[in-house]
């Protein structure tokens, strides 16, 4: 198959796909009375919104967009320090097969556990359930939220942040780190996303008794 035939089957599953997802059929009656639209108009302005997504498709697909803009790998550097020195077998087979050939192919950086990506979104040290395991921050006007990680495996652990994982590797350092986090996301307020929690994931840690407990916020 020539690349130009590849191109149009891919053009038109996509065409196609995008008249179930994106299509205005549903909402066209009232779009069409609140603008006043005639019934071609709104005919077009349905196919405008498949046209769209099928033009950025081929306009990435022919300047190669995904090979110009080439993401990078962050990995915190005394991380990779720990594991690429660990001799359990099963350990080191997935370090050979999933992380040291994103880094032979330079497509990673090594970076302190809190590196600043930009001025809104850092790494935020939680070391424990490894040795250099990093939390993601968030921040925004006056807004803050942050991306646990593998800091908590259950909503539990806010409550009893004595409740360790079995992974963790120093587990006296993963119950200090998990008492300061909650400490500090009671006082500051900030929306927590729990990366392993069950739905809903997201919510704030409020003080309760001498401990702290999860309450969960429904998405908007």
């Amino acid at each position: 198959m020539s690349r130009w035939t590849a191109l149009a089957l891919l053009s038109l599953a996509l065409l196609l796909g995008m008249s179930l997802w994106f299509g205005m059929s549903a909402v066209a009656p009232q779009v069409a009375k609140e603008w006043h639209l005639s019934p071609s108009a709104t005919a077009w302005l349905t196919l405008a919104v498949q046209l769209g997504f099928v033009a950025g498709t081929l306009t990435s697909a022919l300047l190669n967009l995904p090979d110009v803009f080439r993401a990078r790998y962050l990995f915190a550097k005394r991380e990779w320090e720990h594991w690429s020195a660990e001799r359990d077998p099963d350990t080191a087979r997935i370090m050979a097969d999933s992380v040291k050939p994103v880094l032979d192919a330079g497509l990673a950086d090594l970076v302190a556990m809190d590196h600043r990506i930009s001025s809104e979104i850092w790494l935020e040290p939680t070391p424990g359930h490894t040795p250099g395991h990093a939390s993601v921050r968030l921040e925004g006007g006056d807004r803050a939220a942050v991306i646990t990680g593998d800091l908590m495996h259950h909503p539990v652990q806010v409550a009893e942040p004595e409740w360790g994982s079995h992974f963790d590797t120093d587990l006296g350092e993963a119950r200090k780190t998990r008492r300061a986090f909650c400490e500090r996301c009671a006082e500051t307020g900030a929306l927590v996303l729990g990366t392993h929690f069950h739905h809903p994931t997201a919510g704030r840690i409020v003080r309760h008794g001498e401990t702290w407990r999860f309450a969960a916020t429904e998405p908007r």
